[in-house]
């Protein structure tokens, strides 16, 4: 079966804590020699800070890889990376940047797309090595540390046949996809990954110049809870572990099917559009359009090949695809579909959307256009069909506002070969041209955007993201984040008093 297609240094005085071992669960205590003043803007002050955990910096021979993230088109400086092991090393690393004044990023999977968990000569708070999962089968929850990438989360819940929503893409970060919204495969199933976050546990700014370890749920600290679950990335505080209300799910089916060319777009576009957001809410599909090939790949949770095939077969009926279908375990079948990093292209620019009305014919045939004059190999239109689950709002409700969309998409194209500095630089300008062009001629058809697949330049990008939620986001940073200590080119900025 194919695989799955997608997608000068400061000075500093600190001393490094030697590296601790990963801990079998996660660590909610508060740091000792931290304040454990509650949140907000009083006048506590610390004792100086140290940093702990795995400390990388300049002069070290793993720092350029450490530097460096997913999206390649992008590189920073920092003045150091701190590897959390454990809550206390956030704690220290946090209070250790308030009292040196040093602009700080948080980073989990490092796939930001706009290169935002990285920064010139300031600290990255690195949470990727918190790896912790502890699985209650009775309760049905998960509690998990924030370091886990996506396959990690999949896989380990899938040997006990549980299941969260996650993306398709393995590597990134659970903690960073769920706290942006999340979506993928089970979306239409189990809701957005946001819809299963009942708790976490946060790092804030307290005092002056303090850290502090709080929790967030339906009983304790709600609002930030609801904050959280579409508009946690890098906004309040720096989560350091998740509880998940898991579901079970013991088989899926998983199909790929394949178009050579684009003669069949308008029919298969137009038929998933008007079939594939109303069908079973056990089936998650999505659409692929390459510069010489469509491709749908589709989930049935907890159903045959035959039942697919039936809900399908309105488009499998279309022209003569190629069709393949694979039965078993979540986790295996999430595991098949993974390509390799190092084989991925080691730049990329995205632009995300959402639809509310299915496209018309002048629509799918600007993709086709488009694709068919796309610059490199790896460029492509994605889609994910909406509906199902992602209509029901949890308890406590979320920040995620783009309930009501029939599918979401992006524009998408890869170019350049990973590790290799500049690779790629010489068709970097007619890459961004292109996508950028085709972002904007889809616009009259589409609406909003998605925060975990940003654009620097996007006017509005408030309510794009948030649409309404703006205003009260704005309010639960006042509470939490009134110093504005986390903030970064597109974070959500206090309400004024």
């Amino acid at each position: 079966m194919q695989d799955f297609s997608r997608r000068g240094m400061l000075k500093a005085t600190a001393a490094a804590g030697a590296g601790a071992v990963v801990l079998p669960g996660i660590t909610a205590a508060e740091a000792p020699g931290a304040s454990a003043a509650t949140h907000g803007a009083d006048s506590t002050t610390c004792e100086p800070a140290q940093l702990t955990g795995r400390i990388v910096r300049p002069n070290d021979p793993d720092y350029a890889r450490a530097s460096l993230g997913w999206d390649e088109l992008f590189v920073h400086y920092p003045l150091v990376i701190v590897y959390a092991q454990k809550t206390q090393d956030v704690v220290n690393a946090l209070t250790w940047a308030r009292q040196h004044d040093v602009a700080l990023r948080v980073r989990s999977g490092g796939h930001s797309l706009e290169g935002w968990s990285n920064v010139d000569n300031g600290i990255v708070i690195d949470v990727s090595e918190l790896k912790s999962a502890h699985i209650d089968t009775a309760a049905r929850t998960a509690t998990v540390g924030a370091g886990l990438n996506q396959l990690e989360a999949v896989t380990t819940l899938a040997k006990k046949n549980l299941a969260v929503t996650t993306g398709t893409e393995g590597s990134v970060g659970l903690s960073g996809a769920t706290l942006g919204g999340g979506f993928g495969f089970l979306t239409r199933y189990l809701g957005m990954a946001c819809d299963s976050l009942i708790g976490a546990e946060i790092v804030v700014a307290s005092g002056a110049d303090c850290a502090n370890v709080i929790k967030a749920d339906l009983k304790n600290n709600s609002d930030l809870l609801w904050a959280l679950r579409g508009a946690g990335n890098g906004n309040f505080g720096i989560v350091t572990s998740l509880t998940y209300k898991v579901a079970p799910l013991k088989s899926v089916t998983y199909m790929q099917v394949t178009w050579d060319g684009l003669g069949d777009l308008h029919g298969v576009f137009d038929t998933w559009q008007r079939t594939a957001p109303i069908a079973d809410n056990r089936l998650g599909t999505q659409l692929e359009v390459h510069r010489d090939q469509i491709l749908m790949f589709a989930v049935l949770a907890e159903g045959t090949p035959a039942e697919a095939k039936q809900l399908l077969a309105p488009i499998l009926s279309i022209g003569n695809p190629d069709v393949s279908v694979q039965v078993g375990n979540w986790g295996d079948v999430y595991a098949g579909f993974q390509i390799p990093t190092a084989d991925e292209p080691a730049n990329w620019k995205f632009f995300s959307q959402f639809t509310d009305k299915p496209f018309p014919r002048k629509a799918i045939s600007l993709i086709a256009s488009f694709m068919r004059d796309a610059p490199s190999d790896a460029s492509n239109f994605f889609t994910q069909a909406f509906g199902g689950a992602v209509r029901r709002t949890p308890r406590g409700g979320t920040a995620f506002p783009h309930r009501d969309a029939l599918f979401y998409s992006e524009p998408g194209i890869g170019w350049g070969t990973r590790g290799q500095a500049g690779s790629g630089d010489e068709i970097t300008p007619q890459a961004q041209a292109w996508i950028a062009e085709f972002s904007q001629a889809l616009r009259p058809y589409v609406n909003g955007a998605y925060v975990n697949v940003p654009n620097i330049g996007m006017q509005d990008w408030e309510t794009a993201y948030w649409g309404p939620n703006f205003d009260r986001l704005r309010k639960v940073k006042a509470q939490y984040d009134p110093g504005n200590v986390f903030q970064y080119e597109q974070s959500v900025p206090p309400a004024s008093c």
